[in-house]
């Protein structure tokens, strides 16, 4: 049927193993301005659906072979096909119906059913379709532009980078004390910028599918210990203790805190939660422990990184929704609320996960599982 909004005739696939239906069918829905496909069987709709998908599906409960909740479980279960609607023709009781509403139809009417009903299904089911897909296509316009601005930010964000280093040399005049300051906090500014860019396109990566990793042997101790020795100079400027203990990890197993992974999206991981701890915490320090455990009602001996700081703890109502993407927390210092997010999705990746405990003036500990190699 044409709309306002829409110039495209709708579709829809009728299926019945009675072909005096069928003709019902289509002589009702085609004069609505719908364009009708008629199939007799279950195997010969779901060809027809892999084919070409239609808008909306109507749907037999009884027919030989694969009767109607049977290809409904198809349909729903078949990871490729886009969303259509299905509305259920029974002659039964509600006991059919409830468990074709199981199966994952949308809808159901009873034979012999008001020509009025039926086409008020039709463009109820057809109004829910349009409306999912229309959001679908927003979600994805949303997403490219995303990833057309991170792309297009990296650049200038990149060459202001090379500049300010070179202005930072002297590589163009001689420069004075104050302004190689005021240099020098630009330069923090812009690689702060850099990363949240980055981080957004990490995050867009992973959540449109686009995300390569690539698995090899990664020694967590040895990463642990990298991130350490990079970070360490942020920690020393706060006077901070910063430090690695794999006291408790076997040291003649050569395979100790070793987990198949990516190494440098792991990487990524304890460097943010190492950073974090940094950033939140003024006195005291930052402790990295390493070790091997097995968790209850699991086989698997899993790798634990714990990230223990002594900084300003997270507010129990906020530990809910600490890693949801965009969620800032209450401090001053909080940033674009992408990191822990990304640090869960690469974690979920390679089937680790992520736990919190914290408090408030008594610091936090974040602590990693990943399964060992």
């Amino acid at each position: 049927m044409l709309s306002a909004t829409n110039s495209k005739v709708e579709r829809i696939l009728a299926v019945d193993d009675t072909p005096d239906n069928l003709i019902l069918l289509q002589t009702i829905l085609e004069i609505e301005g719908y364009s009708i496909d008629l199939v007799a069987d279950g195997m010969a709709a779901l060809a027809k659906i892999e084919q070409s998908p239609p808008d909306l599906i109507l749907l037999d409960v009884m027919m030989p072979g694969l009767d109607g909740y049977e290809v409904t479980r198809r349909i729903r279960n078949h990871p490729t096909m886009p969303y259509i609607p299905i509305l259920l023709l029974t002659a039964f009781h509600d006991v059919s119906v409830v468990e074709g509403l199981d199966a994952g139809a949308d809808d159901f009417i009873r034979k012999p059913f008001d020509q009025d009903e039926l086409l008020a299904r039709v463009r109820s089911l057809l109004r829910l379709k349009q409306s999912l897909d229309e959001q679908k296509k927003l979600f994805r316009q949303q997403e490219d532009f995303v990833s057309r601005l991170t792309h297009d930010l990296r650049t200038p964000l990149v060459a202001a980078d090379r500049m300010l280093n070179l202005f930072q040399q002297e590589t163009f005049c001689k420069i004075s004390p104050e302004m190689k300051q005021a240099i020098a906090a630009m330069i923090r500014s812009n690689h702060n910028l850099l990363d949240m860019v980055n981080t957004l396109l990490e995050v867009h990566r992973f959540e449109a599918g686009k995300k390569n990793l690539q698995f090899d042997s990664c020694n967590l101790r040895e990463i642990a210990e990298e991130v350490v020795q990079e970070l360490k100079p942020l920690a020393d400027e706060k006077d901070l203790m910063l430090k690695v203990d794999a006291s408790r990890l076997n040291q003649q197993d050569d395979n100790a805190a070793t987990v198949r992974g990516d190494c440098m999206e792991l990487r990524r991981v304890i460097s943010n939660l190492v950073g974090n701890a940094i950033k939140f915490t003024d006195t005291g320090g930052i402790e990295l422990r390493i070790f091997e455990t097995s968790l209850p009602s699991t086989n698997q001996t899993w790798v634990t990184v714990e990230v223990k700081d002594t900084g300003y703890g997270i507010a129990q109502e906020d530990l809910a929704t600490l890693f949801e993407r965009f969620r800032q927390g209450k401090n001053k210092r909080a940033g674009s609320g992408l990191g822990l997010h990304l640090s869960q999705r690469i974690l979920e990746s390679h089937g680790g996960k992520i736990n919190v405990v914290s408090e408030l003036g008594k610091g936090s500990i974040f602590t990693v599982y990943l399964p060992k190699k």
